[in-house]
């Protein structure tokens, strides 16, 4: 079987994506992506994470075509794969449907630094991309052209819609969705109980240095 470390981490990951309620249903997908097959393993469309099999995910190339796997892929594959043709460094995409962030979408605000753990974006305000139609090319193209005007950025979120959070790793993009959605909360929050008081350009900019001692130090 193709991929099939990667296939058992995306059905790993998608058991935590649905248990800590970032998408809820058959909501929300993840691709793991081999630069040196130029394969994506993406998790299928329609199935409970609980019920997903390594077998069921679906490997593909970047053009689309299904290499491995009897399943339908996700429908918003076509979202994953302009991810990784715009980001050469990606190499695991989760786009989840978590309630907060997608509370911010669908009030098509943009998520800014109301915390600092916005700076695992990449950016100090997360961009928002304009309202398509799920699991169509036209959602992917404008993915596309938000990822282009924004070149720092990790994530967006998708007006009416959710969220796409990429990085190096599934566990560092999960890792990801979850401050992200965090993030999202506070700033709900704060806008439900009055002004919300961001952070500065410079004061993200200290956390960020900062963040480069923070947790174990290797040798």
């Amino acid at each position: 079987m193709l991929m099939e470390e990667e296939r058992a981490q995306i059905v790993e990951y998608g058991k935590k994506m649905s248990a800590a309620g970032l998408s809820v249903g058959t909501s929300g997908n993840i691709s793991i992506y081999d630069p040196e097959t130029g394969y994506m393993a993406i998790s299928p469309s329609g199935l409970g994470y609980f019920d997903t099999k390594p077998e069921d995910v679906v490997v593909m190339d970047l053009d689309g075509a299904i290499i491995d796997g009897a399943r339908k892929p996700s429908s918003e594959h076509g979202l994953h794969t302009i991810v990784y043709q715009n980001r050469p460094e990606a190499r695991a995409v989760v786009h989840t449907h978590s309630p907060y962030a997608t509370t911010l979408a669908c009030l098509h605000q943009t998520l800014r630094p109301v915390h600092y753990v916005i700076m695992g974006a990449g950016v100090n305000e997360v961009p928002l991309v304009p309202y398509v139609t799920f699991g169509t090319p036209e959602l992917a193209e404008a993915v596309g052209e938000v990822l282009v005007a924004n070149p720092k950025t990790r994530v967006v979120l998708l007006a009416n819609h959710g969220d796409v959070c990429y990085q190096a790793s599934l566990p560092k993009a999960f890792g990801l969705a979850t401050n992200i959605e965090f993030t999202a909360q506070i700033q709900w929050q704060c806008l439900c109980a009055g002004e919300p008081q961001y952070l500065t350009d410079e004061q993200m900019a200290s956390a960020m240095e900062r963040s480069k001692t923070y947790g174990q130090q290797t040798k």
